[in-house]
């Protein structure tokens, strides 16, 4: 494999502004003394000399294009190596798109830095919409950079920036933001200087989906699917009306449809629309009835308007899958920006909506069962692909503008209620407008192990106890503390007291500080079927937390358990890990006010997410030792719950976060913050934890690839 220059300066013969690492065979050249965009990506970026290229809905900050090269890398992951002879430090804007069809996979772009190559990476944004655009600064001590992308990835520009342009841009955008990174400059945090002004000048704030939208979207150009897609539109009485928008949209299709039909909740209209056919909907066909002679099954609202390509990428999609859905354009006009396939979160909110393409496997797999209420048929797929374990694949990408599948909570949860044959003791309750699934606690309640690693902290440890032995309402517990060599008197005369209880019992652990290894000996001590870990700087905030923990826990499909935590302030501290936020993992929406919703209203129901603090997690004593526990060998102090769950996951189960166990928590009050020596052992304990989940890292299945891993918010990147 060879690689070429590709520059941009303003005139000249056209030339791609493209580069791949594979399937290139043309020799090194030098660098053209001119050369121009080609007309296509003028039109995206605009004149490749300007600092700034309006999108017509706003404008994106590409710097002043330059020179690059991609070359190959003997590296099985970081296989590319990226050259930046005019601008090879500082920072940089690159421009680059993926293969709509494959996979969602952040690239990583990896900087060795120093003589002795240290290693820092940065995970950039998904193209999910076509295209994409990152920010980075590349350090002055920089020796190489290299990329893990896929063989889909294309590098179309990079544009190279000043300092005191990023810095004007900020100021412009959040001038407190400006002045906070300065104060970080001066005190010689670069790390923090630079994450400051990426997340001013690199993310974009949900309302502004529009602009950021027209500056990535680009067509998908899939070549022809022979897969033929009925089309079936689900109305009610009164939405004649609203159907021609819909039809039109369908009629525009790049994949074009089978046929179309409209099911009617009542009587259909009198009179035919030409080649639409209407039909009275029939609430004891079968799923397979829905079908005809189609090959998939795409249901839609009346009001919904697809995307010219949504057919072409949902029926790409279905060809590894029984069900496929995509992102779109809610009726408040606000962007949904879905998860992969989650079930909780579908049983509980709906949220995979319209257009809904269904395949004539699936559907001929369920002969005979009855399709249900017209209104209730979203939620009826949900729990029969969760039953059923179908596969659904999810296209991250906007295929529609949506009217939503007009079911509110109260009639979501009664759905729910007539359509759980798979668990028939599982309740839907309505708590704060939300849809919260009740899942059966076995009777007798099982014993629960709680661990609590410590040391000194008597103002710590009595709240934490406290809270376990006399605010907690579920009874069956057992309280196991793990000492880490306390020297307080207060501390160890508490521990005396406490020895009265039957209940609880003291470990003495005076070895060095290994938090994993605590956790380890406290759960092989532990002699309950559910175990919880539980920092000591916890607070119990209501009864109810543990037996809501536990529900989610003795469920056959679950893994770890994790609370919602807030806070002293109010705020929340944890709502869910996800993986790749920071670069590593980190907490959702820290800091925010502790009702906030969420996207999608995920926030107020218990959902799936690919990991969950230990400073609360619950899990079946079996499954922690099926894993072997915390890894207290390359995870000491950090990461070890992270990739605790993760490797439950492997294993087949899945990890849950719910609101209905909150409780406070001091983050990391007992230890202090991570400087110097700990500083340096965090990241040698991030770096193993790269190196282990770099997959899941470019791709949290539960975390859209639009969405920023710069910021701790839901906001785009």
């Amino acid at each position: 494999m060879t690689s070429r220059w590709v520059s941009a300066p303003a005139r000249g013969p056209g030339r791609p502004l493209r580069s791949r690492a594979a399937g290139n065979r043309r020799s090194p050249q030098p660098p053209p003394a001119e050369a121009t965009l080609p007309s296509d990506a003028a039109a995206r970026f605009g004149d490749p000399n300007r600092l700034i290229a309006k999108t017509g809905h706003g404008e994106i900050w590409l710097g002043r294009a330059t020179r690059f090269r991609l070359e190959p890398v003997a590296d099985p992951e970081y296989d590319r190596r990226l050259v930046l002879p005019d601008h090879p430090v500082g920072w940089i804007v690159l421009s680059y798109s993926g293969d709509p069809a494959a996979p969602p996979r952040r690239p990583i772009l990896r900087v060795l830095r120093g003589p002795d190559d240290a290693v820092q990476d940065f995970v950039l944004p998904g193209a999910s919409q076509g295209l994409a655009h990152w920010l980075g600064l590349i350090p002055s001590d920089a020796r190489e950079i290299r990329l893990s992308a896929g063989a889909d990835f294309a590098l179309e520009r990079v544009g190279a920036r000043h300092e005191a342009g990023v810095l004007a841009q900020s100021l412009l955008r959040r001038p407190w933001r400006c002045l906070a990174a300065l104060y970080e400059r001066a005190r010689g945090s670069d790390r923090r200087y630079r994450d400051i002004l990426r997340g001013t000048c690199a993310v974009t704030p949900m309302v502004r989906f529009p602009s950021w939208a027209a500056a990535r979207s680009r067509p998908a150009g899939l070549p022809p699917s022979a897969l033929r897609i009925g089309c079936l539109l689900l109305a009610r009485s009164g939405e004649a009306a609203v159907l021609g928008a819909a039809r039109d949209a369908l009629a525009a299709q790049t994949h074009q449809p089978e046929w179309v039909s409209v099911a009617w909740s009542g009587a259909p209209p009198p009179s035919e629309d030409g080649p639409v056919s209407h039909r009275a909907w029939d609430d004891a066909a079968g799923f397979d009835d829905l079908l005809r002679d189609a090959d998939a099954l795409c249901l839609l609202r009346p009001g919904d308007v697809l995307e010219p390509e949504a057919l072409a990428l949902l029926a790409h999609t279905l060809s590894d899958a029984d069900l496929a859905y995509g992102d779109a354009i809610g009726p408040d006009g606000r962007p949904q920006l879905k998860p992969d396939w989650s079930p909780d979160l579908a049983l509980a909110t709906g949220y995979p909506g319209f257009p809904l393409l269904l395949s004539k496997t699936w559907l001929s797999a369920s002969p005979g069962r009855p399709v249900g209420p017209m209104e209730e048929i979203g939620l009826a797929i949900a729990a029969a692909a969760t039953t059923r374990a179908a596969r659904v694949a999810h296209v991250p990408r906007i295929l529609a503008r949506t009217v939503g599948d007009g079911l509110d909570a109260s009639a979501r949860a009664a759905a729910l209620d007539a359509c759980r044959s798979g668990w028939p003791s599982l309740r839907a309750e309505i708590h704060d407008g939300a849809v919260h699934l009740k899942w059966p606690l076995p009777d007798p309640a099982p014993l629960v192990s709680i661990v609590i690693p410590s040391r000194d902290r008597l103002d710590l440890i009595t709240r934490v106890c406290r809270g376990v032995l006399h605010e907690t309402a579920y009874a069956a517990i057992e309280l196991i503390i793990v000492d880490n060599g306390s020297t307080d008197p207060a501390v160890l005369d508490h521990y005396a007291s406490l020895r009265d209880d039957p209940r609880v019992r003291i470990l003495m652990d005076p070895q060095p500080f290994n938090f994993a290894a605590m956790v380890n000996a406290g759960v092989g001590a532990a002699s309950g079927a559910i175990v919880v870990l539980l920092n000591n700087d916890v607070a119990v905030l209501e009864p109810g937390w543990l037996e809501a923990m536990v529900r989610q826990a003795c469920r056959p499909d679950v893994g770890a358990v994790g609370a919602k935590l807030l806070y002293g302030d109010g705020t929340l501290q944890h709502a869910g890990v996800v993986v790749g936020l920071g670069g590593r993992a980190g907490h959702i929406l820290r800091r925010r006010p502790g009702d906030t919703p969420g996207h999608l209203g995920r926030l107020r129901v218990a959902h799936e997410v690919s990991a969950v603090t230990a400073a609360c997690l619950a899990v079946a004593r079996d499954k922690y030792l099926a894993v072997g526990g915390f890894d207290a060998e390359s995870f000491p102090v950090d990461f070890n719950d992270v990739d605790f769950c993760l490797r439950l996951g492997a294993a087949g189960w899945k990890t849950i976060w719910t609101p209905a166990a909150t409780l406070a928590h001091l983050e990391s009050v007992s230890r202090g913050p991570s400087v110097g020596a700990k500083r340096t052992r965090f990241e040698q304990e991030a770096a193993r934890f790269s190196e282990r989940w770099r997959a899941v890292i470019r791709h949290d299945p539960f975390y859209h690839p639009a969405l920023s891993v710069t910021t701790f918010g839901e906001d785009l990147e």
